[in-house]
Order: C-alpha cells, then structure tokens, then sequence
C-alpha cells in the first residue's frame, strides 16, 4: 500500500506557506517551484487545502495563508482534506467476491475488523503530529 503523493505535497506546501509567510507573496507558482512540480497540481491540493478549512486564499496581492495555529492542524486534518478515500475507509475492497465460494463468502467476516483496526492505528498516529511539531523539527535544522 502507497499514500498518494498529495498529502506530502500538501505537507511541503504548508512548510512553505509557514517559513515563507512573512518573506514571499504564497503563489501555486512560487510552491510549485518548490517542490518541483506542476502548478496545476498545487492548484488542485491548494483548493482541497482551503474546502477543508486549513488554508485561506486570497485574490490578488494576498496569496495563500494557513488559516488556523499550527497545533491545531494535524496530519490526519491534511490526509483527510488531500487524500481520496471513499466511504472514509482506508482499505479498498475487491467488489463481489464469489459466495459460492468458502473464502469470498467470508472475507469480510475475517479481515473487515482487523483492517480497521490498522486504519484507527495510522489514524490515531496522525492526529498526534501537528504542523507545529513539523514546523519546530524544521527550525532544528535551520538552526545546526
């Protein structure tokens, strides 16, 4: 299993958004050139970032901003606003299995629990890493 690369494009992005504030205009381009990618991809992750709260975007001279403290955004806040999960279910079944069939009769009988349990393990590792956490590991490292 591989998380897409929109969530830590997201992350990058926000980094950016936090250390840059104060220094730079905050363009899709000017993120864009940061993590080397496609503006049109910033574009989509900056939308899904601001239609779940976590970013205003401003028009014009303004440019986009985190809109909340950075210890109340967690990366299961950035996951959830980047990743498309259906049904808020990590794991993606295969649809009909075959009930005439002793195993896909009761494959959900048999891994529907414990794959949630790994989804509420990953989940609850999400919620306890802020980008307050990310932004102090970061001023670390500019600092040695």
């Amino acid at each position: 299993m591989q998380i897409s690369g929109r969530f830590t494009t997201a992350l990058h992005m926000l980094v950016c958004m936090e250390v840059f504030k104060d220094e730079y205009k905050i363009t899709s381009g000017f993120l864009a050139s940061s993590i080397n990618a496609n503006p049109v991809i910033i574009r989509k992750i900056l939308s899904q970032l601001k239609e779940n709260e976590i970013i205003d975007v401003k028009r014009g001279p303004g440019g986009a901003v985190i809109s909340r403290p950075l210890s109340e955004i967690t990366f299961l806040d950035v996951y959830r606003a980047v990743e498309c999960i259906e049904d808020n279910t990590l794991f993606r079944f295969h649809e009909n299995p075959n009930p005439n069939c002793p195993v896909g009769k009761n494959i959900h009988n048999i891994l529907d629990d414990k794959l949630l349990r790994v989804q509420q393990a990953m989940e609850n590792e999400l919620k306890a890493i802020t980008l307050a956490d990310v932004i102090g590991d970061f001023e670390a490292c500019m600092s040695e």
